[in-house]
């Protein structure tokens, strides 16, 4: 099983969609809560170059936030990542 680390916020509304979509598919995942902890966010930032939530890695590569995951789920290509 791959190791997924989402980096997110509690409220955001992307964050929540992308956790329900690995959810769906059996992934399990940890959850880096960036809102409340300053140094977790500056990890998020030197990781993935991005300032927003969520921010994704499969087996250490970025995969990006919500919408970059959904993409790969929708061509098919998220699944084979996640094995």
């Amino acid at each position: 099983m791959a190791s997924i680390v989402v980096y997110l916020t509690k409220t955001c509304p992307y964050c929540i969609r992308a956790k329900h979509l690995l959810k769906t598919l059996g992934a399990s995942y940890a959850e880096r809560l960036v809102d409340s902890d300053p140094d977790l966010h500056q990890e998020m930032v030197q990781r993935s170059k991005r300032f927003t939530v969520p921010q994704i890695f499969i087996n250490d590569e970025h995969i990006g936030g919500f919408d970059d995951l959904n993409a790969l789920h929708l061509n098919n290509e998220l699944e084979p990542l996640l094995r």
